[in-house]
Parts: structure tokens; C-alpha cells; sequence
């Protein structure tokens, strides 16, 4: 029994062992087969999808057995086949077991390209919804219906989005946003210049004084503070917080006047009459202009309108610009030829006064402390004054330009005013005038002066006869004539204000008729100087006996 029971043991081991040895030896091949089925099934797959190309084989590959077997379809569809027709196709018809389709595809930068054919019944769907990319547009229809239904199908690509039209637009709008954005910086930066200059004026002529009347003495009267500036050297005017000190003093006591750049009151100081110009807010270029040439250096002239002192009052929302000067009760050359006919003597008066003024301004004075030359641009008969004494001196000086000889520059205000277009010469009417070039102003001025040497004229009795007071072109152009009115007159017509009859009989008046001929010459290279002016009316009245 022992050993019958070792045998038995012996016998199941070795049972075991053999088993295991078979296990062994078939577990490749079982493997073996399973990759054959699975390659089998692979290549079925292969063969679907190589129909969708319109190319069908019968065979899908070798099998472990070594044998094939080919896959035939219950029903094929015929299809209508163009630019993408298979090998096999004839007469532009391919088969398939899927769909007919028809396909617009259109390349970026390219035309339209249609194509027709067969799509497999794998991965189909997907194909037929396929609608390109980013850089290639397509539109694909299919069908199944019917042989040859792909030939029905039209399908037609979306409308282009204009991507450079899109581009453009967007490339403007960033163009307008910067130059918005530059505009609007530069306004910004202008205000705050304009603002910083305004201070730096205002602190200038703005000095807190606790007590004023310090610095003038009582019973100085205006004449001795002026004396006693010019016999102190310096020409320019009286010190800057004397000049405060009489502008906080003055009284208004009525409006003389009014402008397009503010207001005229004639005011007291210590019982001293004056005129106060104030200023619009507006007009504070044309204010600090006028102030700063009527304190040039030995500007100080009999026949230029004699100024006092400047100032600006007023809190940080109301300001008031002030400038102080002689007054005098006859106002304005204007005023005064409406309401006054003129003798011989009290013409060549007025005429000699006012272009002696006119020379002054013109005049350089070289020396250490020199005053340079000034032309007015704004000359006109309501821009001079009249005195008690029966001559004339020039006032505002708002546009006034300097020449800096030093530099060969011209020192042009910076404000937005022009002169008054009726004076305008011909030169700046049809905007031919150098601007570089200091003498054009000078010529431009004398032009102004001849029309008023024709209004003093007109207003000199002479056999008892007088004409009633016009301005210039009166009888040419309207009461408030435009830059294409004047043009047309004084450029394109060349005409010039008439002479009365009675003139040619008047020596006196003959000559004045030839001096302002001469004065309002067409071409400014033939116009008389100031200079040349002043001696020859100084020759006339020599000759007439009269003494100016």
C-alpha cells in the first residue's frame, strides 16, 4: 500500500507536468490566431474605406488559412463622377456603396472649383458635413436617393467675409482714435501753456500792495510821475506797482466808447481825467501786447497816445483787463472829421501830427537802450486820436509788429485779430504779402495812411465848398464790405477813392491829392515812406506860411 500510494503520487505529478507542457506549447499559437482575426478585421475596415475613393476590392488580405474572401455589397449607387473620379470609372460614373456627392471648394486668394463623385458608406456623415477651414472654404452636399442624384445638387459657397475691408475699417478706426487722441493732448497742453502765461502776467502785474498810496505821494500829479520815469533812465514807463497803485485809485465815471475788443470809460485819478480801455476776457492777447509796446523803450511820443499804466483786476472767475492813458475829450479822428470841417492850417495840423507819429513808430532808435521798429497794421481813422491843440497822436497798438534788428526777426503778436478790411492794402487782400520781411508791414501801413489823408481832405473847405464826411470806397463797396469786396476793388480793379473837382483849383489840396496817390500805389516798392511823407507836408506848410 506504500508504494501503491507513491505511484499514484508519482503518476499525478507527472499528469501535471504534461499538462503544463501543453499549455505551454499551445499558448502561442492561440495567440497567434488571435492576431490573424483581428489583421482579418483590419483589413475589412481597410477595403470600406478605400471605397470612399470610388476603389473597391474584392479582397481584404490574407488570412491565417491563406484564403480570401471578398466583400460584395446587396445594392451599389451610381454616381455622377467630375475632377475626382476613381481609376476604375468610365464615362464619369463611379459606384459606391455610400453616397453621391457634389463639392464647391474655394482656396484663399482663388476661383471656385466644383467636384463631384463618391463618398463610401464609412465615415460618410461626417465627410457630408464637412465645411473647411480657415484658409480653404467648402461646401459639400450628398445624397442617396437615386443613381447619378449628386447631378442635382448645387451647392453654393457663403458670402466672403471681406476680411480686408474688416481690416481696413479697423486699421481707420485705430487712425482716428490717435489723431482724436493727439488733438485732443494738444489742446490740453495749449490750455495749460495759455493758463501758465496768463499767471506769469498776472503775477507780473498783479503784486499785493498793502498800502498803495505809499508809493505815490500826495499832490503828484501824473505829468511829474512821468517826467520823473523818463528823467530815471529806463524810457519805458512808470515802475509796474506805481502803475497798479493808480489803476486801483481811478474812478470810472462813464462809457466814452465801445469796440470789438471791449470797452472805453473815461475815469478820475486825484481829480485828473484819463481813459481806461478795458478789455475783454477774449481780447487778453491784444491787452498784453499793447501793454508791452507802449512800454518800449523810448516809445514816449507827442503824437503817439500817451499810456499811464496797466492792470488786471478781478477774482478767479471775473477778471477785468485795464489799460490807462491820456485822455482826450474830441476822441477819435473820426469823430472829430464828422463833426468839423478843416482849414488849410488845420489840415496840414492833423496830416503833419499823425504821420510824425507814424514816423516815430517806424523809426529804429540804435543805441544801448534802443527802440526798435514798429509798424502798426491796424491804422485807421478811428485808431487815432485828437487833441485839445488840434493835432493827433496814434493809439491802439494791440496788433502792432516789432523788428528785431539784432536777429533779423519779425515780432508778430500772437493773437487772432486782423486789421480792418476796408484799410487793407492790396497785398494783403490777396495774401501776397512777406511776412518775413519787416518792410512789407511798413509799406502796408503807408497804404492805410493815404485813405486817411483822402478823409482829412474831403473835409477841407476850400472856395466854400466841403464835402459831407466818408469813409473810404464808400460809394465802392458796402457799409461792412467782405475780403471778396475789397478784392475785387482794390486788387482786380485797382480803383482807389475819387478826388471832387474842387481839388484840382485848391493848391493845397492838389498836393495832398498827389502825396496820398503816391501813399496808395498798387505796387508797396513805389509807396512814400512816412519820412518822405512828414518833409513834404513840412514844405507845404513852409510854403504857405503856416507853423505846425
Amino acid at each position: 500500500m506504500p508504494w501503491s500510494c507513491g505511484r499514484a503520487a508519482r503518476v499525478s505529478g507527472m499528469e501535471e507536468l504534461q499538462v503544463r507542457t501543453v499549455r505551454a506549447r499551445w499558448m502561442p499559437l492561440l495567440l497567434l490566431l488571435l492576431w490573424l482575426c483581428l489583421s482579418a478585421r483590419a483589413n475589412v475596415l481597410e477595403t470600406m474605406l478605400q471605397r470612399s475613393s470610388g476603389k473597391v476590392t474584392s479582397g481584404g488580405g490574407k488570412e491565417s488559412s491563406g484564403s480570401a474572401a471578398p466583400v460584395i455589397p446587396e445594392k451599389m449607387l451610381l454616381c455622377h463622377c467630375y475632377h475626382h473620379c476613381p481609376e476604375d470609372s468610365s464615362n464619369n460614373t463611379c459606384r459606391t456603396d455610400g453616397y453621391c456627392f457634389t463639392m464647391v471648394e474655394e482656396e484663399e486668394g482663388g476661383s471656385p472649383v466644383l467636384t463631384s463623385g463618391c463618398l463610401g458608406s464609412v465615415g460618410s456623415e461626417f465627410q457630408c458635413r464637412d465645411t473647411g477651414n480657415a484658409r480653404l472654404r467648402r461646401i459639400l452636399e450628398c445624397c442617396t436617393d437615386q443613381d447619378f442624384c449628386n447631378r442635382d445638387l448645387h451647392p453654393t459657397l457663403p458670402p466672403l467675409k471681406k476680411h480686408d475691408q474688416d481690416n481696413g475699417f479697423h486699421y481707420m478706426a485705430l487712425i482716428i482714435s490717435v489723431v482724436v487722441c493727439c488733438t485732443i493732448l494738444l489742446f490740453v497742453c495749449v490750455f495749460i501753456y495759455r493758463r501758465n502765461q496768463r499767471q506769469v502776467m498776472r503775477a507780473r502785474y498783479s503784486m499785493g500792495l498793502e498800502q498803495d498810496e505809499t508809493f505815490i505821494p500826495a499832490g503828484e500829479s501824473l505829468k511829474d510821475l512821468i517826467e520823473q520815469s523818463q528823467s530815471s533812465g529806463s524810457g519805458s514807463g512808470l515802475p509796474l506797482l506805481v502803475q497798479r497803485t493808480i489803476a486801483k485809485q481811478i474812478q470810472m465815471v462813464k462809457q466814452i466808447g465801445k469796440g470789438r475788443y471791449g470797452e472805453v470809460w473815461m475815469g478820475r485819478w486825484r481829480g485828473e481825467r484819463v481813459a481806461v480801455k478795458v478789455f475783454f476776457t477774449t481780447e487778453e492777447a491784444s491787452w498784453f501786447r499793447e501793454t508791452e509796446i507802449y512800454q518800449t523803450v523810448l516809445m514816449r511820443h507827442e503824437n503817439i497816445l500817451g499810456f499811464i499804466a496797466a492792470d488786471i483786476k478781478g477774482t478767479g472767475s471775473w477778471t477785468q483787463l485795464y489799460l490807462i492813458t491820456d485822455y482826450h475829450e474830441n476822441g477819435s479822428l473820426y469823430d472829430y472829421l464828422k463833426s468839423t470841417t478843416l482849414d488849410t492850417k488845420a489840415l496840414l495840423r492833423l496830416a503833419y501830427s499823425a504821420v510824425s507819429g507814424l514816423c516815430h513808430l517806424h523809426t529804429e532808435i540804435f543805441g544801448t537802450q534802443g527802440k526798435p521798429a514798429i509798424a502798426h497794421r491796424d491804422l485807421k481813422s478811428k485808431n487815432i486820436l485828437v487833441k485839445k491843440n488840434g493835432t493827433c497822436c496814434i493809439a491802439d497798438l494791440g496788433l502792432a509788429v516789432k523788428f528785431i534788428s539784432d536777429t533779423n526777426e519779425v515780432d508778430i503778436p500772437p493773437n487772432t485779430r486782423v486789421g480792418t478790411k476796408r484799410y487793407m492794402p492790396p497785398e494783403v487782400l490777396d495774401e501776397s504779402l512777406n511776412r518775413c520781411h519787416f518792410q512789407s508791414y511798413i509799406m502796408a501801413d503807408m497804404y492805410s495812411f493815404g485813405l486817411i489823408l483822402w478823409e482829412m481832405a474831403r473835409r477841407c473847405v476850400s472856395g466854400g465848398i466841403v464835402e459831407e464826411y466818408q469813409l473810404p470806397y464808400h460809394d465802392l463797396v458796402p457799409t461792412d464790405p467782405s475780403y471778396e469786396d475789397m478784392r475785387e476793388v482794390v486788387c482786380i480793379k485797382r480803383q482807389r477813392p475819387s478826388f471832387a473837382n474842387r481839388w484840382s483849383s485848391d493848391e493845397c489840396l492838389r498836393q495832398m491829392g498827389k502825396l496820398m496817390t503816391e501813399c496808395w500805389a498798387h505796387n508797396p516798392a513805389s509807396r512814400l515812406t512816412a519820412l518822405r511823407v512828414k518833409k513834404t507836408l513840412a514844405k507845404m506848410s513852409e510854403s504857405q506860411d503856416i507853423k505846425l
